[in-house]
């Protein structure tokens, strides 16, 4: 099969879908790789390094994407709707339910496209996003801390405190992988932490691992509000696999809130679960409402893209690898790339998606049957 690997162009989006070892991996494979010149350079990849493990190089993003299967890291964003076509496989992450111009252009286009996002394990889990989300929950207290900052719009307070003043509290709603680690690197630098989560099991489970070293709630509109006056830092982490995310905090809740408290939220790539949150850029990443000053980058791996590419690509090659071997005929044996599928053939195949747009719904067995 002849793979495609086009360069990055969302804003300050420095990561690369494919690393030189998986470029190899696929040319051992019998594939051809095209590789646009400095796709990687903004992961420290050079250009010879995939010439050595056997990419083609290419000039232009037109010889990227006229490939079988094009893999990339963001979804595509408009100047690139025109390379959709039927017969083109498209892998990367495509946040679908936050994107109906995508939605209707994937269609329009006929491409197939499977969401890194949506693909799903056995167990349950989400192994392309996992690695992600681990980076972003990391990075949503480095950014909070910095944005709490008072030359920077925050109340100037420091998260981890110092003797003899409290330290600053950081509230997480959810406690899937964002909020673990957001916990983590919050627990890390000293602040007072209290994680909301649906699920009880859960609740106990972080109870557990975290040596009882934090706070856990289940997740209610009550508990919420009752924590908001006390909140330095809010870092969204609700997930619904493939589907919008829900509003827990409502624009009423902002005057709750003190003054300079900074909102992270994670996300903002499926909608935000913050009814005021909006994506941003790394080159313009907040905005203040009520008050409160809002971070809503959606791609914020995007910021340490070194780390971010070869946690990324550890967890994909294999799947790339499935559908660079087999076709869309990956997508009949495996059940978890399956679930990855969102559009095929003209048509929704993801519920989601469908449902956030009110459009109808295939499923995926139907359309590859």
């Amino acid at each position: 099969m002849h793979i495609g690997l086009p360069k990055e162009i969302k804003v300050k989006e420095n990561r690369v879908a494919l690393t030189p070892g998986g470029v190899a991996t696929l040319v051992r494979r019998g594939h051809t790789v095209s590789v646009q010149r400095t796709a990687g350079v903004g992961s420290g990849i050079q250009d010879t390094e995939y010439e050595q493990a056997g990419a083609k190089m290419v000039d232009t993003a037109a010889e990227a994407w006229a490939a079988e299967m094009v893999v990339k890291v963001k979804e595509p964003v408009a100047s690139e709707y025109g390379f959709l076509r039927p017969d083109l496989l498209l892998f990367t992450y495509l946040h679908l339910a936050a994107d109906k111009p995508l939605t209707e252009a994937l269609i329009q286009a006929g491409t197939t496209g499977i969401a890194y996002e949506t693909v799903q394990a056995e167990d349950g889990s989400l192994p392309l996003l996992t690695p992600m989300s681990e980076v972003a929950g990391r990075l949503s207290v480095q950014a909070g801390a910095y944005h709490l900052q008072k030359p920077v719009g925050g109340r100037g307070v420091l998260l981890g405190g110092v003797p003899g003043v409290q330290p600053g509290h950081v509230t997480i709603i959810g406690g899937g992988v964002v909020g673990t680690n957001a916990a983590k690197m919050a627990m890390g630098l000293g602040a007072k932490v209290t994680i909301l989560d649906v699920s009880q099991r859960r609740l106990a489970y972080l109870d557990d691992v975290f040596f009882g070293k934090i706070t856990t709630m289940m997740s209610s509109e009550a508990n919420l509000r009752a924590l908001l006056p006390d909140t330095d830092l809010l870092i969204g982490g609700v997930l619904i696999p493939g589907a919008k995310a829900p509003h827990l905090v409502t624009r009423d809740m902002l005057k709750l809130m003190p003054e300079g408290s900074v909102i992270v939220d994670v996300a903002v790539d499926q909608g935000g679960c913050v009814e005021t949150i909006h994506a941003t850029t790394h080159d313009d990443p907040t905005y203040v409402v009520d008050g409160i000053v809002h971070y809503g980058v959606a791609n914020m791996p995007g910021a340490v893209p070194r780390t971010s590419t070869f946690a990324l690509t550890n967890q994909t090659l294999p799947y790339a690898l499935m559908l660079a071997d087999q076709g869309v005929a990956a997508l009949k044996k495996s059940e978890a790339l399956r679930l990855g599928l969102n559009t095929c053939q003209g048509k929704v195949t993801y519920p989601g998606v469908a449902e956030a747009f009110d459009m109808p719904y295939t499923e995926a067995v139907s359309v590859l049957a």
